[in-house]
Parts: structure tokens; sequence; C-alpha cells
């Protein structure tokens, strides 16, 4: 049975032990034992509910740094022992994501810092116009609108947002569809292939935005139909400052380079000639991050050999958890973008009448040791549209959390309601 936290226990070691040993995680990630300081005195373990934002590392990822940290140098260009280990990990990082995304034979793999550095490489790569989505994160928003992108205005269900996306696809000659895969906001999943489908018929490409999907579904990109994928190692687990963009060569072998650096070139003159090399190698000037390649790598191999459909079902049963949870509180709202969306990852983004999201934030933090995003989650337009320009709370799961966490969130804005209700009942003191 589930212990319910009230807020005279919560701070209380004996009865968050009990509550936090009623289920267990899909994986061990690190932190899993953190232990944070409570307002009121005393300490307990902490609910990470931020997984959307930064996930922990996997205990695999972390082994895998450990063991090459020793090893670390130079790269491609040195013969000495620890360099030719190093070089054969990040060359050998390149096939293990390649077969993890189900890349095709002759796609590249471009080692990055994260999602945005991902897609704004791309960006200067594309040769025309693109489309996006108004419900973007600002990475997958800027770089196109800087570029002269067309924005399409989402509807309120996806069926109607596809037909609007194909209708502007074809209402001209369009390069590339850049979309989501998961909202960073709400969770919710685009039909991919669909759209896929869509933009090659229009004679487009796709770029799918998979920071928020690949965590949490399997993405096969050969049989989706995707021309390039972009992600970050940071929420996959792998937070050691390295993404990758995954696809087709040859729009990136006739870009300029990304950076003019060593590394990126065949032969350089005197003279000032400079012969660049293709990609993957054009646009990964530089020192590259070893480590933080060869923790993607990790990430990649240990996610792959998880049960999927068991680790989805794990989160589809806590999602449900804690929406049901959340709704049933009195003033608290869960936001959606469209009503008949398909699938959802796992973020529950809420919001409290009458709160500012900053202050419920705080509360759960100080009050219950419980970690959530607030704020406008770098998707300003997406959050005004939602008529919440002020921002909303965001609750993100994982592979590390489980029922207990989820009740202990839910039983945290439970309290945080009754306190204001109680705060605003009493009477001022008369003077």
């Amino acid at each position: 049975m589930t212990a319910v936290l009230s807020a005279d226990t919560c701070a209380t070691d004996a009865v968050l032990s009990e509550i936090c040993s009623a289920t267990a995680p899909f994986a061990q990630v690190s932190g899993s034992e953190l232990t944070v300081p409570l307002a009121g005195g005393g300490s307990c373990t902490y609910a990470n509910f931020d997984y959307a934002a930064s996930a922990p590392a996997l205990a695999q990822v972390t082994e895998r740094v450990q063991e090459l940290l020793p090893y670390y140098a130079s790269v491609h260009r040195g013969a000495g022992y620890a360099s030719q280990v190093c070089t054969a990990s990040y060359e050998g990082a390149r096939e293990v994501v390649a077969r993890f995304v189900g890349a095709r034979t002759d796609d590249v793999v471009v080692f990055t810092r994260n999602t945005t550095d991902s897609l704004n490489l791309l960006a200067g790569c594309v040769p025309g116009e693109t489309v996006v989505l108004d419900i973007e994160h600002h990475a997958n928003l800027l770089p196109w609108k800087r570029n002269g992108a067309r924005v399409v205005e989402s509807a309120d269900s996806v069926e109607e947002t596809v037909q609007r996306i194909a209708a502007e696809l074809c209402s001209r000659p369009t390069a590339l569809l850049a979309v989501t895969g998961a909202s960073n906001v709400t969770g919710e999943v685009l039909p991919i292939a669909r759209l896929a489908e869509i933009a090659h018929r229009c004679g487009a490409r796709i770029l799918v935005d998979a920071a928020q999907l690949l965590p949490h579904r399997r993405v096969d990109i050969a049989a989706l139909g995707v021309d390039y994928l972009a992600f970050s190692g940071h929420k996959l687990y792998a937070p050691f400052g390295a993404g990758a963009l995954v696809g087709r060569a040859d729009w990136l072998d006739a870009a300029q380079p990304y950076l003019a650096g060593g590394g990126a070139t065949r032969d350089v003159s005197a003279a000032g000639t400079v012969e660049w090399a293709s990609a993957p190698q054009r646009h990964e000037a530089g020192t590259p991050n070893v480590l933080g390649v060869a923790a993607l790598a990790a990430a990649c191999e240990t996610l792959a050999g998880l049960d999927s459909a068991g680790a989805e079902e794990h989160e589809r049963a806590l999602c449900e958890r804690l929406t049901a949870g959340l709704s049933a509180v009195a003033g608290v709202h869960v936001l959606r973008i469209w009503s008949d969306a398909p699938d959802a990852v796992g973020i529950v983004t809420f919001t409290v009448d009458g709160a500012e999201p900053r202050e419920v934030a705080s509360y759960l933090s100080d009050r219950y040791g419980i970690g959530v995003r607030d704020g406008r989650f770098c998707a300003h337009p997406l959050l005004a549209r939602l008529g919440r320009p002020e921002g909303a709370v965001r609750a993100s799961l994982g592979l590390g959390s489980h029922a207990a966490d989820v009740d202990r969130l839910v039983t945290a804005v439970a309290e945080f309601v009754s306190s204001r209700a109680d705060d605003q009942a009493t009477p001022a003191p008369s003077r």
C-alpha cells in the first residue's frame, strides 16, 4: 500500500522511504539515491520530474566514460596507442548511432553539441525554403525563421494540422519540412511516417527534431521515410555534451562547412585554396568531444538492449496515473495541443488556478524534494496559443521514474492547492 504524504510528514525520511519502496524504476540512472534538503529542515530522496530538460546518465553510460577516460587523447591523427583507442571509439560510435536510429547505408552521422547545434548546422545546408509548425521548440523554429521559413499554424486536431501542412508544402516549391517528433511541452506525438510521405509527394524532405521522441520511442528513420534526424545526448541519458545529426549526405556535402578549421579539410595550400572533406568530417572541425560521443554510443547500445515495449508500457502507466491524479485536484489543468493525438511520451504539463508556475515549482522543491520545470520551455508561441503566456509547470518522466514519485507529486500539488485555499480563507487580523 502506498503511503500518503501530508505537509506535516513530507520531510520525514521514514515516510518517504515507505513511498519510494512501493515500486521500482525501469532502469538504473545516476542520482537515484540523491538526497536533497527541505526548506523546513530535514531531507528526502530527490524525485526527478525534469527528464525532458536533461536526463540523468544511465549507469552503463557512466561506466563507459570512466573506462575510456584514462585513454583520452586526440583522435584521427595520432599513432600512439591511446589515440588509436579513442579514434576507434569515436568512429565506432557512428556505426552504433546509425544502427540505433535505423539509418540507411549511405546516411552520415555528424556529431554535434546538441539538438540545437544539429538544427543550426542543417539550416545552413538546405537548398530552398523550409516549412515549420508554430508549436516547435525554439531550436526547431528560430534557425528556419532566420532563413525565411513559412510557419504553419497548428489546428485543434492532429488531422487538421496534417492537412494544413500538406497544403502549405504543395502550395509552392519547398525543400524541407522541419517538425518535432514529440512536443517538449505536452509530449504529444505527430504521425511522422505520414508526414514523410506527404513531404516526399510534394517534393520536399523531412527533418525530425527527435530530442523528446528518441528517449521514449524507438525510431527507424529508413522505415519512417525520415531524411534527417536531430537529437541530444543529454536527453538520451548521456549528459556529456554530444548530440547528432543523422541523414542524407548530399546537402551536407554541398554546403559550406559548419566551422572552418582542422579536421574539416583534405588540403590547404599556402596560396589559400582549401579542399574541404566530405561529410561528416566536413562539419566536425576542431577537437571533437570524444568522451561525449562515447557516452552517446553507450546510451544507444543500452537503450537498444532494453525491452522497448515494456519501457513504453511502464511510462504509459505512470503518465496515466499522473494525469488522472492531477486532473482530480480542483483548479489543476493539464495542457494538450490536440484533441486526437495518437500517442504521447512521458510529459505532463499543467497549471494551477491563481498560482504562478514558479510558485508551484518552488513549493514542490522546498516541501517535497520534487524537481519539475516551470516557465515557457523555449516554446513561447505554443504557450501563447494554449492561453498560458505566463508559462506552466512541466513534470517529465523517464526510465528512472516510478509510481511512488508520481504519488508524491500528486500529493504535493494537492497540498499546495489546499494550503492556498486555507490562506485565502483566513481573515486578515483586525487593527
